[in-house]
């Protein structure tokens, strides 16, 4: 009996589950190095740190060239493979991920650099809240990208859901820096900065729900809709990206 046609479509599937997972990695890559970015940025903002600042703002290109990986392994994938059902769910999934961490990214590197733009904070500001702030929403995008590389529906879901915690830091933080501003008009330009990087903490939360609803998306075709909590009162400004 002839076994080479068989021998030949295993090695093709085998072939292309190498593939999938080689897209995921590049994913799962660029997830760690968001987060990682995030980390070392609030520890620059912290610390009042410039050459770390530069550092996250530099490291951003890493992710971008990341995201250019994804979207060359995707498009070879639909070329090659003309995949269908599951699999064109996948990385079609894959191409948006890779677009929302890009993203998240650049809010990453506006808020090292927005952290920086004053030198000192005046007595008793709330570096504390900001830093909660990035850790909250630093624990989501990972959560969101564990959910979406494992096909877990349910923790995609938890996060979903948590999005509406981080609001409600924001809408907090918000309050406080203006009274703040208020109080004593020296500090308004730390605090205006200050303002920013709590922006662009939140759109990385909003980023890392959206990762969640993908998540939902890629498992089984779910569409969570337009329903997501959202308490958020400090829509204030516009934000800072690269």
């Amino acid at each position: 009996m002839n076994t080479t046609p068989a021998s030949q479509d295993l090695h093709t599937v085998r072939a292309f589950d190498d593939e999938l997972a080689a897209l995921d990695a590049l994913l799962a890559d660029m997830g760690r190095r968001v987060g990682d970015n995030l980390t070392q940025a609030l520890a620059a903002l912290d610390g009042r740190d410039r050459d770390r600042a530069q550092v996250i703002s530099a490291a951003d290109a890493d992710v971008d060239a990341l995201e250019q990986a994804v979207n060359e392994t995707a498009v070879r994938l639909l070329a090659l493979r003309q995949p269908v059902a599951d699999d064109l769910r996948g990385i079609v999934a894959g191409l948006r991920c890779a677009t929302m961490l890009e993203r998240a990214g650049d809010y990453v590197a506006g808020a090292a650099r927005r952290g920086l733009a004053e030198a000192a904070a005046p007595p008793g500001l709330s570096g504390a809240s900001v830093q909660r702030m990035g850790r909250m929403v630093g624990d989501l995008l990972a959560r969101a990208m564990r959910a979406y590389l494992d096909r877990d529906t349910e923790s995609a879901r938890a996060v979903w859901q948590a999005d509406i915690e981080v609001d409600n830091v924001h809408s907090s933080l918000f309050r406080e820096l203006l009274t703040y501003m208020m109080e004593d008009p020296r500090v308004i330009g730390v605090c205006s900065q200050l303002l920013f990087v709590a922006k662009n903490l939140e759109r990385i939360g909003d980023q890392a729900t959206n990762i969640a609803e993908l998540a939902c998306y890629r498992a089984g075709g779910e569409t969570l809709g337009h329903t997501r909590p959202k308490h958020d009162l400090a829509n204030y400004a516009s934000v800072d990206v690269p």
